[in-house]
C-alpha cells in the first residue's frame, strides 16, 4: 500500500487506503490496535489531519519507518463528500494528501512541543491575571474607588488602596483574598518567565535570535517552538505570510487589492512579534542604523500601528535568515 489516511480520535480511529491490488481498505480501529493495524498494512505514507495528538502519532509512525504527512483541516474540508462522518473524513484526508500541490504541516519534535506547551501555559496564566486585575478594579469602582489602568500600577497601588479605603470588614477580607490570588498568578508567570530565560540562554538558535531588535527570550523561544530552524519555509516572506504579517489579498481580473492583515495566522506568534516591535519602536529615535531610519520614516508616513506590523514583518524575515544561516544579527 502506498498511502494510508487516518481520521484521528481519542479512542476510535478510522483508516482508509487503497492497496496495490486496487482493494479499498476502510474500517474503524480502536486506540490499542492502531499501531498494529498500520504495521500490517505497511503503507509508505501515513496521512492525517494536523489536529490534537497528530504530532504524537506522527512521531510514532515515523519511528516505525513510515513517511508522515500532516494536513491542515482547512485544506481537507473541500474533499469531504456528503454528510460528515469518520469514514468520509478519512477518505477526504486520503484525497487531499494525493494532490501534487498540497501543503503539509511539519512534524514537531518532543522538544518543540515541550516549549510550545510552556508558552501556552504562560499565556493562559497571563490571561487569567489580566482578568483578575480587571475584575478587582471593577469591584472597587462599585465602592467609589477608581484605580488607574495598567498592571504595573495595580501591582504597586492595590495594597495601599485597600487599606486606606473606607470599606467594611467583609469587603476588605474579600479584596485581600483577590490580591492574594493575584500575587499567586503573578509568581507563577514569573517562574515560567525564568524558565524561558534559562532555555534561551542554553539554546544557540535563541541566543542568535535575541540579537535582533525587539526579540527577547519570549519571542525567541516561541519562534523556535513554532518553526524550529526554519527549514520548512522557502523564504523569510513565506514565514511572514504563515505568521500572518502580510496583507489579505483579493485579486481578480488582474487587479490586485490588498487589505489589512488577515485572521489566518499564528496568532500567538504574531502577537508576540508585534509586542516586540512596540518595544523596539519606543527606542528607535536613539539609533541611527539603516533599519531604525527606515522605521522612523515609515512612522511619519504610515502611522504607529502600520509601522508596528511592518517592523514585525521585517523581524520575522530576518529571524528566518538568522536561523537558516547560523549567523547573528549585524547592525548595518
Amino acid at each position: 500500500m502506498h498511502m494510508l489516511a487516518i481520521d484521528l480520535g481519542k479512542q476510535s480511529f478510522h483508516i482508509y487506503g487503497i492497496s496495490d491490488d486496487g482493494e479499498v481498505v476502510s474500517r474503524k480501529v480502536g486506540r490499542a490496535k492502531l499501531v498494529d493495524a498500520v504495521s500490517r498494512l505497511r503503507p509508505q505514507l501515513v496521512a492525517m489531519e494536523a489536529c490534537a495528538s497528530s504530532h504524537h502519532w506522527g512521531r510514532t509512525f515515523e519511528a516505525l519507518g513510515h513517511d508522515v504527512r500532516l494536513i491542515h483541516p482547512r485544506f481537507v474540508k473541500p474533499f469531504v463528500k456528503g454528510s460528515k462522518n469518520d469514514a468520509v473524513d478519512a477518505e477526504a484526508i486520503f484525497e487531499a494528501a494525493t494532490r501534487p500541490t498540497m501543503r503539509f504541516v511539519p512534524l514537531k519534535s518532543v522538544e518543540q512541543q515541550d516549549l510550545q506547551a510552556l508558552h501556552r501555559t504562560r499565556d493562559r496564566l497571563v490571561v487569567q491575571r489580566t482578568a483578575l486585575i480587571n475584575h478587582t478594579r471593577g469591584l472597587l469602582a462599585e465602592y467609589g474607588i477608581v484605580m488607574p489602568a495598567g498592571a504595573s500600577r495595580f501591582r504597586l497601588q492595590i495594597d495601599k488602596m485597600i487599606e486606606t479605603a473606607e470599606l467594611s470588614d467583609l469587603a476588605k477580607l474579600l479584596f485581600r483574598q483577590l490580591v492574594e490570588e493575584y500575587r499567586d498568578l503573578d509568581a507563577r508567570v514569573s517562574a515560567l518567565d525564568d524558565m524561558l530565560v534559562k532555555i534561551c540562554r542554553t539554546d544557540e538558535r535563541c541566543k542568535r535570535l535575541t540579537t535582533l531588535p525587539g526579540v527577547g527570550p519570549i519571542v525567541a523561544t516561541s519562534l523556535v517552538a513554532a518553526i524550529d530552524d526554519g527549514r520548512h519555509f522557502k523564504s523569510g516572506r513565506a514565514l511572514s505570510a504563515w505568521i500572518g504579517l502580510v496583507p489579505r489579498q483579493y485579486t481578480t481580473g488582474g487587479k490586485p487589492r490588498l487589505g489589512g492583515i488577515g485572521s489566518r495566522a499564528n496568532h500567538y506568534l504574531r502577537r508576540q512579534l508585534i509586542h516586540g516591535a512596540r518595544s523596539a519602536l519606543l527606542r528607535i529615535s536613539k539609533h541611527e542604523d539603516r533599519r531604525s531610519k527606515w522605521a522612523q520614516d515609515l512612522l511619519s508616513r504610515a502611522g504607529h500601528n502600520k509601522t508596528l506590523v511592518a517592523m514585525a514583518n521585517k523581524t520575522a524575515r530576518m529571524a528566518w535568515a538568522i536561523l537558516r544561516s547560523g549567523e547573528s544579527y549585524k547592525i548595518a
